[in-house]
């Protein structure tokens, strides 16, 4: 079986991955995997049953799906990523120039700014479980418009399957002109 590391500098065999001969950080690493709140005991959680479709929305922008791609080279006005908010109707979409590093404040007068403007108040966001999008100030502030937050189950994207998409398709458009660009 063949050694490799992945994109985070992780060393892995196979499947499997490897942990030094340290007995410091094994000890370290089996207590945070068995014993910190984020383990996870599978005798003790319910089942979840099965995975409900969500509903078409009934007139466009009523409903979108929204996410972030990061990871992106800086531009001249030091954008690194792309904001990329969805219709579930229609599935037309708006692709934001934004930083990683905006605050959630930034993002929301930016959401204000560029979708609301254009289209008026979703009913409802359907988006992943980041953590911009999980703070109290974008919940408190979905909440004053009126607008219900529907989160994708950990570990099951499909659920905001049509904004993945959309990125697959941005990142292969990206890719494509960048190849051009550069003449590679």
């Amino acid at each position: 079986v063949e050694f490799h590391l992945d994109d985070d500098n992780v060393l892995w065999q196979g499947t499997r991955l490897v942990v030094s001969n340290d007995a410091t950080l094994r000890e370290a690493m089996l207590s945070e995997a068995h014993s910190s709140p984020f383990s996870v005991k599978i005798e003790h959680q319910r089942a979840s049953g099965l995975l409900q479709p969500l509903d078409i929305p009934v007139w466009k922008w009523d409903e979108i799906s929204m996410d972030f791609v990061t990871g992106l080279p800086r531009t001249q006005r030091r954008h690194d990523a792309i904001w990329v908010v969805v219709d579930r109707l229609t599935k037309s979409a708006h692709f934001l120039p934004i930083r990683k590093d905006y605050s959630v404040s930034k993002l929301a007068d930016t959401f204000q700014q560029e979708i609301v403007r254009l289209h008026g108040t979703p009913l409802a966001i359907v988006s992943d479980r980041d953590p911009r999008f999980a703070s109290c100030f974008w919940k408190g502030l979905q909440k004053s418009w009126g607008t219900s937050l529907k989160f994708s189950t950990a570990f099951h994207p499909q659920i905001d399957g049509q904004t993945e998409h959309t990125i697959q398709t941005l990142k292969d458009m990206l890719r494509s002109y960048a190849l051009e660009w550069t003449g590679n």
